[in-house]
Formats: structure tokens, sequence, C-alpha cells
């Protein structure tokens, strides 16, 4: 009966998969179009986009690259959730993708567990499956992607956006990139910006939160115990939107809104495996190779109160 219900409704899911292609496609040729004149961006050019952009093959290519590479690892994500969940026989859906027109062409995918998670070992699988996988993705993609990345002259902060790095960015750049000398800025290969965005979703996934993955896996590690750092963290996102990013308070709202505690499992008194705790620790590492206190910067309360200072 499951079976029937959920082929009925993967048109849905096919639908949404496709606006994404399309969205990631779009956000693409901007980015592409962008690197392609990066080192004439500080001479005022002004870059549209013309019909003759789309006849250009290599902004194309560039485009489609980004769309897949991106679609990939969030798919990647995605999937790790759902054949964890089979393995299981756990109830869930496909994924959903979600269609934007933002900087990044979506706001991500996610998709549904219809049926309860009582066991300790399921939920800590189920949870770090997704970030793992994604995580794992997001590595050539940067690797390759920041090989390919440009040193340009520095724009005036208030005429481009400035992404934050995490740390995996640094390290990786150190590796691929000569030094950036004083008044230049890296100017991110489209695949490079697709690796970024990987470890920016990886991030908010890990965070210990209600029913987020790194909730699942600090419920799974820590039991009720795991409220406490729940409720930390909600300290957290407030200071951070006071001093680096206004848009950690709509994360404290997510939190509001998902709750701080975890549905119990039936094994709560259960032990995981030494192998697990293992994988729990990396998840913790990932997460501080991946997160990014100002994802955009320049937008810390502070600063946009002195934008609209009279």
């Amino acid at each position: 009966m499951e079976e029937e219900k959920r082929k009925k409704t993967v048109w849905l899911n096919v639908l949404l998969f496709i606006l994404t292609v399309f969205s990631t496609f779009f956000v693409g040729i901007v980015l592409s179009l962008n690197f392609k004149y990066a080192e004439v961006a500080d001479q005022s050019t002004q870059l549209g986009l013309e019909a003759s952009v789309f006849t250009d093959p290599q902004i194309i290519v560039l485009g489609v690259i980004y769309a897949a590479v991106l679609i990939g690892i969030l798919l990647g994500h995605e999937l790790g959730h759902y054949l964890t969940c089979r393995y299981y026989r756990i109830n869930a859906t496909l994924p959903y993708f979600i269609p934007a027109p933002t900087l990044i062409g979506t706001l991500g995918a996610f998709i549904k567990i219809k049926s309860p998670i009582t066991r300790k070992q399921h939920l800590f699988d189920i949870g770090v499956a997704g970030p793992l996988t994604g995580f794992v993705l997001s590595l050539p993609a940067l690797f390759y992607g920041l090989s390919l990345s440009k040193i340009v002259p520095s724009l005036p902060r208030e005429e481009s956006l400035i992404f934050g790095e995490p740390l995996l960015l640094k390290i990786i750049g150190g590796l691929t990139l000569r030094e950036v000398p004083l008044g230049n800025d890296i100017f991110l290969h489209p695949v490079a910006f697709a690796g970024w965005v990987g470890t920016l979703v990886t991030a908010f996934n890990l965070f210990p939160v209600g029913q987020l993955d790194g909730g699942h896996i600090s419920y799974a590690l820590l039991g009720p115990r795991s409220k406490s750092v729940a409720r930390l963290f909600f300290i957290v996102f407030l200071v951070m939107g006071v001093f680096f990013w206004v848009g950690w308070f709509v994360w404290a709202l997510i939190i509001l809104v998902l709750g701080l505690r975890h549905p119990r499992v039936i094994d709560e008194e259960a032990q995981l495996s030494a192998s697990r705790k293992i994988l729990g620790f990396m998840a913790l590492v990932i997460f501080i190779l991946s997160f990014i206190p100002a994802p955009i910067k320049g937008y810390n309360l502070f600063d946009l109160l002195r934008q609209f200072r009279f």
C-alpha cells in the first residue's frame, strides 16, 4: 500500500527536481559569466545576461557543471539518509528538492521520514549518513574548483558580496593556490562555489539541534543530555547573529519551531558501538571544518544598523 502511494506522488519529486535543475543552471550561468570576466570586473564593467551569453559554449558548459555538481552533492546527502532508511525498513520519501531564485539556485533538499525511528543505532546511522556523504562529495569539488580559481584585485566591499571561508576551504586553498597578495581576493570557480555550498549545507545539517542530522547524532550519543547542547546552540545563534551574520537569527527561529527536544527511542540505555562513536567524532571534526561563522561577510547586526542610520 505504501509502495503504491509512493509511486503516485513521485511526480512531485520529479517536478521539483527538474525545476531545481533549471534554477541552479540559471545561477550557474551568472556565476560562470562573472568568473570568466573576473579580471575586468574591477574596471566598472557591467556584466548582464544578454542573449549572447546563452550562445557562449564556455558559459553554458560551466553553468551545466555547476548545476550538476551542486545537485550531485545535495542528492548524495539525501540519498545517504534515504538508503539507510530503506536498509532499516523505515518508511521515507524520495528527496524533495527546493528550487529558489537565491544566490545558489536552491534552498536545498530533504526527505520525509514517515515512520518512527525507535532504535538508537538506526537513529545514529540515518543521521550521520547524509552529512558524511555530502562532505565526501564536496571534497573533490573544492580541490578541483580551487585549482582553477582566480586571484583578482579586490573590489570595494560595498560593491561586492564577500563569502566567508570555512576552515576546510583555507586548508585546501593553501594546498592548491599560490599565496594571495595583499589587495587581492580569490574568485571561486563555479565548481569550487558548488563545493563551498556543499560544506555550508553539511555544517547547517550538523547543528546538534532537534531533528536536524546533528540532533539525531547528538541524541544517539548523549541521550536526554542532548537538550542542553541544543539550548546552548540557541544562545550561540543569537550571539552570532549580532556579531557575524543576521541569518543566525533565522536559525534561532527555526530551532524554536522545530523544538529543542528530540523524540525518545525505546532502547535509550543502549550503548553505541565503538565504531559509531568514532563516526560521531568524525562528524564533529567535519562540522568544525565546514562551519562558517559569517557565510556572507558584512551582514551582522551592527553592519545593518549602520546602513540604515539616517
